[in-house]
């Protein structure tokens, strides 16, 4: 899809309910045009600039673009540099299904600093080439969970007290503890606990501070230490843990304790043999 010789778009596989898109524009992008989707993204480098409810917008690296469904807007390089971008078209019955009845976020002004709506859209924006390892089935339901709340945060809506069902958290919590090693899909983790993904995912948060997919990472990556220290290859590590890859795997450990794997195991190995 180019608009020039030097205008680029490159498309993810899409996955159900959501499409990511980068995209490197030079001059005018796109004409006035709506979707029936959240547009949501980030600006990579340049001005990116677009006519939204009634007023011309610029977002620059470090905002996120948040485009409300069904909301005219167009898109054009701010200045003679050109810009790119990464963005996140979201199905709004998603963000509903997570909300559980609430009104669908509005973010005034099209262009937020929100930090949370930034992280929150990073982690969905992180694999937007086709080559890219795609994400599993918990792990976007998790990045979609989060920023279903950061963009009801974000728009001032009201918090809902809900009791949850600890019952159906507690069998999540004990399965994915057990089946730590592969992938897990959502309609699995339903069927085990008798509770829909949505709810399942804020009961999950409130009975135990954390994600499913997040609690999942973590199980896999103590699994992941106790192997280092057999001093078997990082690689079967990974693929024993549950992890695509060694890199997949050194980039969650590498999140989770600030250093990677080859270098927690010299430090660990050298202080067990002391």
């Amino acid at each position: 899809m180019k608009k020039t010789a030097s205008d680029w778009v490159l498309r993810a596989a899409p996955t159900e309910g959501i499409e990511r898109i980068e995209a490197w524009f030079g001059g005018k992008a796109y004409g006035m045009h709506r979707h029936d989707t959240y547009a949501i993204g980030r600006t990579l480098a340049g001005v990116q600039s677009f006519n939204y409810r009634r007023g011309l917008r610029h977002s620059v690296p470090g905002q996120t673009m948040v485009l409300h469904p069904d909301e005219l807007h167009d898109g054009q390089a701010g200045t003679g540099d050109g810009f790119r971008y990464r963005m996140l078209y979201v199905d709004p019955a998603l963000i509903q299904a997570i909300l559980g009845g609430r009104a669908l976020p509005f973010v005034e002004g099209g262009v937020t600093t929100d930090l949370r709506v930034s992280r929150a859209t990073e982690a969905l924006l992180q694999r937007t080439e086709k080559a890219q390892q795609p994400f599993e089935p918990l792990e976007q339901h998790d990045a979609l969970t989060e920023l279903a709340l950061a963009l009801a945060q974000a728009a001032g809506a009201p918090t809902v007290s809900d009791s949850g069902d600890y019952t159906s958290a507690a069998r999540a919590h004990a399965y994915l503890r057990a089946n730590c090693d592969r992938i897990i899909t959502l309609d699995e983790l339903e069927r085990v606990t008798g509770r829909d993904r949505f709810g399942l995912s804020r009961d999950f948060r409130k009975f135990y501070g954390t994600s499913p997919y997040r609690y999942l990472t973590m199980r896999r990556l103590d699994l992941a230490r106790r192997l280092m220290l057999t001093g078997a290859p990082l690689a079967d590590i990974a693929a024993h843990a549950g992890f695509a890859d060694q890199s997949h795997m050194t980039r969650q450990f590498t999140r989770a304790f600030g250093i990677p794997p080859a270098r927690w195991r010299t430090i660990a190995s050298g202080v067990a043999s002391r």
